[in-house]
């Protein structure tokens, strides 16, 4: 079957690709507000964009009644954010942040969630994340009325001393994390510790083994 995307809904899109996109990464992403306390949101439409700067992207929509969400507000005043990675013993705590709550009702109280201070912004991260990464704002990528990709500077890392095998390196201890991906739907999530390993073929193996003509 087909699909022709000049004549799908914005709905039939999003439906379509949430579903095919997958897993893809979950950034909790902690802001700060006008009066200056810390507010987060989850965010599935995230992912690395360059290591050299070191970069993040973040697709950030607006709320059912057009409105800019708070958190793409907060980074646009303050040039400034942290990316929060999340395990599974999160989760809930995660997706409690998802709440509809009115303004003034802070996510992060209601989840449980506790903060620590940054090193290099002013904008706290989540203690109990297993990396939280400050950013300050690259730029940003309008990708029509309702969409922008924020694209985040890495300034500074923090990681929980459990999951740091190798300080020179540095030789994280991924599968220890226990992370969480965004599947299809809104509700679906899915654990990151099925793995398997493949070596990278090289062709002057393959022309050895008769794969390939030298």
């Amino acid at each position: 079957m087909e699909f022709d995307f000049d004549v799908m809904s914005a709905a039939q899109r999003f439906a379509f690709l949430t579903g095919a996109v997958v897993p893809r990464p979950i950034a909790l992403i902690s802001t700060l507000n006008p009066a200056g306390d810390c507010n987060a949101a989850p965010y599935t439409f995230f992912g690395l964009a360059g290591s050299d700067p070191p970069v993040v992207s973040v697709t950030v929509f607006p709320t059912a009644d057009n409105r800019m969400k708070d958190t793409a507000a907060n980074i646009l005043r303050v040039n400034e954010f942290v990316v929060n990675l999340v395990s599974e013993e999160l989760a809930g705590a995660m997706n409690v942040t998802c709440i509809n709550a009115p303004a003034g009702v802070s996510e992060l109280e209601l989840a449980g969630l506790a903060t620590a201070p940054s090193i290099k912004i002013a904008t706290p991260r989540i203690a109990q994340s297993p990396i939280s990464l400050e950013c300050v704002l690259h730029s940003i990528v309008p990708l029509g009325a309702k969409q922008s990709i924020i694209l985040g500077r890495i300034v500074h890392a923090h990681i929980r001393d459990e999951f740091l095998l190798d300080t020179k390196a540095p030789l994280i201890d991924t599968p220890a994390m226990r992370l969480i991906g965004g599947m299809h739907g809104t509700s679906w999530y899915t654990r990151t510790a099925d793995l398997f390993s493949m070596d990278r073929p090289a062709w002057s193996d393959w022309i050895k083994q008769g794969k390939a003509s030298s």
